[in-house]
């Protein structure tokens, strides 16, 4: 039987990551920021790197909707994150995600529940409403009406909030899809992140 440790040679990837002496000075900085602030290189950044300049840009995009100012706290996008990536069943993101989300919330039982099955999560009535619509705009966007917003606005949602909660819905969406058809696994660090161990 194969040992925990066997699964670090694994490939990651479908695609074959580029040779780093290949990459400009921006794309090897960012690499080399992401595996300094994360401790280790995020398989997603060496694998997207195929396109280093996609990859500049996206990384640019995806912090600013993730951390970026907004209403909406970092824990409540990352919940937004975790409930798309469940629906659409992306190992990478939902692992990676589920990991950032126990360490912003400090509970990884509320972070577990919310990634296994957000509706069974002991979330208020403003949380399941923002999680639902998420969930409206992965399954179903034909069907998203000015009746949602109605509803969220009434929740005490601001119209910027709402944006943030289809911009990051929409976010998770795309690097689901991207990770999901580059065959993408999650790095083996994530799972034990946030535990209380």
């Amino acid at each position: 039987m194969s040992g925990a440790s066997d699964h670090e040679t694994d490939p990651f990837t479908w695609f074959s990551p580029p040779d780093p002496a290949t990459l400009d000075a921006e794309a090897l900085a960012l690499l080399e920021r992401a595996r300094v602030n994360v401790g280790f290189l995020p398989n997603v950044f060496a694998a997207y790197a195929i396109r280093p300049d996609h990859m500049l840009r996206w990384i640019k995009h995806f912090n600013a909707v993730l951390r970026g100012p907004s209403g909406l706290s970092p824990a409540e996008r990352e919940m937004i994150g975790v409930v798309v990536s469940a629906e659409n069943r992306c190992l990478y993101c939902l692992v990676s995600h589920g990991a950032e989300l126990r360490r912003l919330t400090g509970d990884p039982i509320l972070a577990d529940q919310i990634s296994y099955d957000y509706r069974r999560a002991p979330l208020n009535e403003r949380m399941r409403a923002m999680l639902d619509y998420a969930v409206k705009i992965t399954r179903t966007p034909v069907e998203c009406s000015e009746a949602d917003i109605e509803h969220l606005r009434s929740l005490g949602f601001s119209d910027l909030d709402i944006f943030d909660i289809i911009e990051t819905a929409a976010m998770f969406n795309f690097t689901n899809r991207l990770a999901s058809a580059t065959g993408l696994l999650p790095n083996t660090e994530y799972y034990s992140q946030g535990r209380n161990t």
